[in-house]
């Protein structure tokens, strides 16, 4: 994998070390901060591939900081860090806006497989790969990270963005709601919660909504896809 620049934001000095000590023995450059606010302020100048947070933090606790990103339309992976290891934290700090989730204790491997997951799905840019993703008048810019409709920009969080990337890639096929855990939320079992369907109206609102035909359509009993009739 390529060397990619990480912001670290973790108060305890001693774990925040030996990140730093893994992430760099697999090549990455990874900037430190330990509270917060400093946090948030570095993730918002940009320039970076992936985002490891803390959920319990001074200043700002982990998932208001991710939130706020969010809301400012800051689509950087991010991989939170918590003592907080049940379900129902984990549920939580994803719906927040969080690509993935490491318990504390963790394996240091396992940390580095799971930047080297998140991290890929920004870099899709490869030849191999397609720049931008089109059903109908609906487009998905995956380098610069934009979506529009019919040339109107419509505004996206990051799980948003992942899971009508997730539709694009799979237009005209019926995607099942185990797909979109295991691919848009990495989960593999059933967080017994509504986060699907949550996260899927809200993105029919927004690309639906006022914008002509419907593209994306639920199959009863089988799942949704996304196609134009």
């Amino acid at each position: 994998m390529r060397c990619v620049k990480i912001l670290l934001i973790e108060d305890d000095k001693e774990t925040a070390a030996h990140i730093v000590y893994a992430l760099g023995r697999d090549g990455h450059e990874v900037s430190v901060c330990h509270d917060g606010l400093e946090g948030l302020e570095s993730a918002r100048t940009g320039g970076y591939a992936a985002l490891i947070v803390d959920r319990m933090l001074p200043g700002l606790d982990g998932l208001s900081l991710v939130r706020r990103l969010r809301d400012e339309h800051n689509l950087t992976p991010v991989l939170f860090l918590t003592t907080m290891s049940g379900m129902n934290d984990r549920v939580e700090g994803l719906q927040g806006g969080g690509d993935d989730y490491l318990a504390k204790p963790f394996a240091f491997p396992e940390l580095v497989a799971r930047i080297h997951a998140i991290t890929r799905r920004g870099a899709r840019v490869a030849d191999s790969e397609p720049v931008r993703l089109r059903a109908a008048d609906l487009e998905m810019d995956l380098i610069r990270r934009t979506v529009h409709r019919g040339g109107t920009p419509i505004e996206l969080q990051a799980q948003e963005f992942r899971l009508l990337e997730f539709l694009l890639r799979h237009a005209g096929q019926v995607v099942t709601r185990t797909m979109l855990l295991e691919n848009v939320w990495d989960l593999h079992f059933n967080p017994r919660t509504n986060i699907v369907e949550t996260h899927m109206s809200r993105l029919r609102g927004k690309v639906d909504r006022g914008h002509g035909d419907e593209l994306i359509h639920t199959v009863r009993g089988a799942g949704y896809t996304l196609r134009a009739d």
